[in-house]
């Protein structure tokens, strides 16, 4: 898994789905402009989240994107893992090849290893409606 911008930008859309979600289809245009992502690279990254499932396309008038599954059942570590791929910090991806195609492991293979892990624990740890929820929070008005 990789930590990237397409990943920021995935989370950053799929947060903005969640809150509309069970409303009605959004269509991307509605996605981008909030973030001042482009169509054409939003495009790109749900047609990457829709072939995992997360995500799931409405043809027609009134159509657009839904999740693909409840929010509470999707984590950021589904989202990142959709649009991106490849190790977080090591170039070997885990597979133990860091100094090239058949050289072995670097000295800090297992150092870079467990940080991708506690990352990727970290992301499993926070869903899609976590995000749309705290999101709610910060924007309701307060009384007063």
């Amino acid at each position: 898994m990789r930590l990237t911008t397409r990943g920021r930008h995935a989370v950053a859309a799929m947060t903005h789905l969640a809150l509309h979600d069970g409303e009605r289809p959004v269509v991307l245009a509605q996605l981008g402009g909030m973030d001042g992502i482009s169509l054409s690279y939003l495009a790109v990254l749900f047609s990457r989240l829709r072939r995992e499932g997360l995500v799931r396309v409405v043809r027609g008038k009134g159509g657009g994107y839904l999740l693909g599954r409840p929010a509470a059942e999707i984590d950021m570590a589904d989202i990142v893992a959709a649009v991106d791929s490849g190790s977080i910090t090591s170039g070997c991806g885990g597979r133990g090849h860091c100094r090239g195609a058949g050289t072995g492991r670097c000295a800090a293979h297992e150092l870079w290893m467990s940080l991708d892990a506690a990352l990727i624990e970290r992301l499993r740890a926070v869903t899609l409606q976590d995000l749309a929820d705290e999101r709610r929070a910060r924007t309701r008005p307060t009384a007063g």
